[in-house]
């Protein structure tokens, strides 16, 4: 049955209203970033003062992105592999203490950060990780391995088995079966454990304050450092250019990514 024009303009309305509801806070971030405010660089008139201030920063704004973004392509790589492997681990093949293994890796879900931070930072005196960006990144992919590694598995839970069967009766081995038959299957699962890592990796704060000094800054941690002014003034212009700054490049992604991001939530959902 055909539902009433009146039902789809109010619905309509609705979901409008939902998504400025949403939207509106980033709104109000990019028109305050580039507005006059008492305290930041941009103190009368429109224009980009903030972002240069941001841009001027200490070792600079490029630094500190680049940072980012090493950071971020650590966690990114690393998650889609071992989680790939260890989800299709768990789905196929039967092994004493599968399931205990799963259980353990859902476990660091119930570890809180501030647990392990310190213990870590030790550690990583001793064998030469701390203050890099690889070993913020490697900590980074721990805390993300859980809701991965069930994504991925639920993933592969999905799939008939007489698929790869078939491929080894053609004299595919496992490993084989894997890349050429089970991951073109599962690549939107893999790209919503990529997105997840990289959110997680581009905007966390408290894994770099731990690990990293100013110089192996992500710019999440830069930002926080620039807040603070001269008598205790808290310079919001620029603090705001960097959330524009933070946003972008998550933005295009999941625009971008949307649909392989929905079914990758969505596989295993039904299986078969």
């Amino acid at each position: 049955m055909t539902t009433p024009l009146w039902k789809r303009i109010v619905a309509r309305v609705l979901q409008s209203l939902l998504a400025l509801a949403f939207i509106s806070p980033l709104i109000w971030v990019i028109v305050c970033s580039f507005s006059p405010q008492p305290g930041s660089a941009q103190s009368s008139g429109w224009g980009v003062a903030n972002y240069l201030t941001l841009f001027g920063y200490q070792e600079g704004l490029p630094v500190y992105l680049l940072n980012s973004v090493i950071v971020s392509a650590i966690s990114v790589v690393l998650s889609v592999v071992v989680c790939t492997l260890a989800g299709y681990s768990f789905s196929r093949f039967d092994y004493p203490g599968r399931n205990l293994g799963f259980m353990v890796t859902l476990s660091i879900l119930m570890v809180p950060y501030a647990s392990l931070l310190i213990p870590l930072m030790v550690w990583y005196k001793n064998i030469g990780l701390n203050d890099t960006l690889l070993g913020v990144g490697l900590v980074i992919t721990l805390f993300q391995l859980p809701m991965s590694t069930f994504i991925m598995r639920n993933a592969f839970d999905a799939i008939p088995k007489d698929m790869e069967e078939a491929a080894m009766v053609d004299g595919c081995n496992s490993f084989q079966a894997l890349l050429k038959i089970l991951v073109p299957v599962v690549k939107p699962s893999m790209v919503t454990v990529g997105l997840l890592a990289f959110l997680e990796a581009w905007n966390n704060f408290m894994i770099p304050l731990y690990l990293s000094s100013s110089g192996k800054s992500t710019l999440p941690l830069a930002m926080v450092n620039m807040r603070q002014q001269t008598m205790g003034v808290i310079d919001y212009g620029a603090t705001e250019a960097g959330v524009v700054v933070l946003l972008i490049p998550c933005a295009i992604l999941f625009l971008a990514l949307q649909k392989y991001y929905v079914k990758g939530f969505m596989a295993g959902a039904v299986k078969g």
